[in-house]
């Protein structure tokens, strides 16, 4: 049985292999993340990072795996790759030579690839060069400068550093998809939000010694999280299935059709994307304004609270983002038409719902309904666990972000692995089964 196989996956030379390699990448990921950017005391930028708790730069740093606190070669993370994957997924709507692209199949999507690399090196050089102004202007309390010899050579080797940093993110991500198991992006994503988690638990734990933290609280805040996790499983896995009927034909003397099976739409197709996308939108205008020297411009340190996490604005920026990018990622990974016309094609059809056209509006209609739940509950789920966490100074670890990334990533992964069961197991049917009997 394939549930068996679960207990013996490394059996299966193939899926041994892809599971090693992606371990191996993200062990490589991991190691690169101790290299610090050169000419940077990390001593007094942790100190500095002490006390940006709550704030936008403790959310981007869950998410580049404490790598930007410690201003490492990885200090930028992915984020730079997902804000130009987003760039040009928005672009192909709007710029004809990208849709004409976007339609070529295989050929335009490593054109498209391509020129989300490109993007990629851009945005990265332009946040580096900021992020080496800014290491530039931070001091501890004692006066000691992080970096110790500013100036543009200083900058050049931060911006080179940095885009190369996360350059070699993107082959590593591009990488373990092709080449492992799970989508590359998101387990680089999720390796760093688990690697750090010891960490926010022992300073938690820190935190109720000293008594800044009560430990009822504490008790109520881990009771929301398995809340979150419980809820999270139920929904990455509820879907809708519709009906689909096969009409009767006759090839020869044999009849084919006549079965039912089902269409399976997921309440929330669009899955942990949504949440990074949005992050990444909000992150990185508002990482810059930090960049900016705020006295000669008060207006940015008015705008740079405000959309600090757990306030009403970033908030509902947030939510909106997050509606945004379910509806966009749910419309380019799934397309009614084509559904409908293969339905068509092999002669199937919903009940009640004439072929063609009308299937395509009503299957439109049914996934625009689960794409809006699967919405709301992206939203609840990152939303109210940040704003509770944001108010009593826990780590954003515990936070819905960070929990929806580890749970979701880590059950996108393990359905992977289990399909490869599944396809092993298939195989294994076919070779000892009945044709071998016919020998």
């Amino acid at each position: 049985m394939v549930t068996e196989g679960l207990g013996g996956i490394f059996k299966i030379p193939e899926l041994k292999n892809r599971i090693l390699f992606t371990l191996g990448m993200l062990a490589v990921f991991r190691i690169g993340s101790h290299i610090p950017v050169p000419g940077v005391n990390s001593d007094i930028l942790a100190d500095f990072f002490k006390n940006m708790a709550g704030t936008m730069f403790q959310f981007f740093d869950m998410f580049t795996g404490s790598n930007f606190s410690q201003a490492t070669i990885f200090a930028l993370g992915i984020m730079p790759y997902i804000s130009s994957s987003i760039i040009l997924q928005l672009l192909t709507v709007v710029v004809p030579h990208l849709e004409k692209l976007k339609k070529e199949g295989e050929q335009g999507q490593k054109k498209i690839t391509q020129y989300t690399r490109y993007g990629t090196v851009v945005l990265a050089s332009i946040q580096g060069l900021a992020i080496s102004f800014w290491l530039e202007s931070l001091q501890s309390p004692s006066a000691q400068m992080v970096v110790s010899a500013p100036g543009w050579g200083f900058r050049l080797v931060t911006v080179i550093t940095l885009a190369a940093g996360t350059a070699f993110l993107m082959w590593l991500g591009e990488q373990i998809t092709e080449r492992g198991i799970g989508n590359g992006i998101s387990l680089i994503i999720f390796a760093g939000i688990v690697a750090d988690m010891p960490t926010a638990i022992i300073q938690t734990l820190q935190l109720i010694g000293i008594g800044q933290l009560n430990a009822i609280i504490m008790i109520g805040l881990l009771g929301m999280m398995i809340v979150t996790i419980l809820s999270i499983v139920y929904m990455e896995s509820a879907q809708r299935r519709l009906t689909i009927h096969h009409a009767k034909r006759q090839v020869g003397r044999r009849q084919f059709g006549g079965v039912q099976t089902h269409l399976p739409l997921k309440v929330n197709t669009a899955g942990v994307i949504p949440p990074i996308f949005a992050s990444s939108i909000i992150m990185f205008p508002a990482t810059l304004a930090n960049f900016v020297n705020q006295e000669s411009f008060p207006w940015i340190s008015y705008v740079t609270d405000m959309i600090r996490p757990g306030t009403v604005v970033y908030e509902s920026i947030y939510v909106t983002a997050i509606f945004f990018f379910c509806f966009f990622y749910t419309a380019i990974i799934f397309n009614p038409s084509d559904v409908a016309d293969n339905l068509k094609k092999n002669g199937g059809f919903i009940p009640g719902i004439r072929p063609g056209h009308p299937t395509a509006e009503y299957i439109d209609k049914v996934l625009s309904r689960l794409t809006f739940t699967g919405a709301c509950y992206l939203s609840v789920v990152c939303i109210i666990p940040n704003v509770l966490i944001s108010q009593l100074s826990v780590p954003f670890y515990f936070g819905g972000t960070g929990l929806l990334i580890v749970v979701g990533v880590g059950m996108d992964t393990m359905s992977q692995v289990e399909s490869h069961l599944v396809m092993r197991h298939y195989e294994g049917f076919v070779k000892k089964g009945s044709l071998r009997s016919r020998r």
